[in-house]
């Protein structure tokens, strides 16, 4: 069995034989994603990274298919993948990831309550503290790169499993804003006050409660700061990337 070979010799020319084999499993699971914004061609990409990743791992020695092994691995890629382009500027993994399961726990709450649920209730469903869920969601809800107005495909149970996965096409006004010298452009167009807060958050790696503390100002003040200065930093750059803007 070709597996068993590779597990054993790690042959770089039996891997490809083995990724080239199953390629067409990786180019279905990509599929899958296709109208989320993303060309069908960068999606197969990340695909492949996930296939080649599952066969350096896979173990065929503990009797599991190889493609029941390789499939979440790929769709894991691809997620990982779409979760990454929402973030326009790099903020810490932590509040990524606490964001992604925050919003899990909203749409279920949603469903539960017939209605957004406060974010006291948030933190008492999912034990995170209340500080740290109202930073996490404004991060969430200042970052993200892709309309959350979108509905999922009908009948397509993939694509329906968080708001933050059902997303719709990219933001025009937010498509840049990795583009650094950009962002430093906008960023000097603030007021100082606007300027210092995002600052500290994004460049200091401060969190909302240590700012506010180190301003002496409430942490919901540094919140509507926040949402400020996001607001102006991407009209600033909308308005720099029109065909008609010197």
């Amino acid at each position: 069995m070709l597996f068993r070979r590779f597990h054993k010799s790690r042959d770089p020319a039996l891997r490809d034989e083995l990724v080239l084999a199953h390629e067409s499993l990786a180019i279905y699971l990509a599929r899958k994603f296709a109208d989320r914004g993303e060309p069908l061609e960068d999606i197969v990409q990340v695909a492949r990274i996930g296939l080649l990743k599952a066969v350096d791992r896979y173990d065929p020695t503990r009797g599991i298919e190889f493609t029941t092994y390789a499939t979440p691995t790929i769709v894991g890629e691809i997620k990982r993948h779409f979760r990454d382009k929402l973030w326009a500027i790099r903020v810490p993994r932590r509040l990524r990831e606490l964001n992604y399961t925050l919003m899990r726990a909203v749409e279920e709450l949603s469903q539960r309550l017939g209605r957004s649920p406060t974010i006291q209730e948030i933190a008492g469903a999912t034990g995170v503290p209340f500080d740290d869920v109202l930073e996490a969601l404004e991060v969430g809800r200042a970052y993200s790169l892709i309309s959350l107005d979108a509905e999922p495909s009908e009948g397509d149970e993939e694509h329906a499993v968080s708001l933050i996965e059902s997303v719709g096409g990219e933001d025009p006004a937010l498509e840049h804003l990795e583009d650094r010298a950009t962002l430093q452009w906008a960023l000097g167009m603030l007021p100082e006050r606007l300027r210092q807060i995002v600052h500290m958050r994004f460049f200091e790696d401060l969190s909302q409660a240590e700012i506010a503390r180190r301003l002496g100002i409430s942490q919901m003040h540094v919140s509507r700061i926040l949402r400020e200065a996001l607001a102006r930093l991407a009209a600033l750059i909308t308005d720099r990337r029109r065909p008609d803007t010197a």
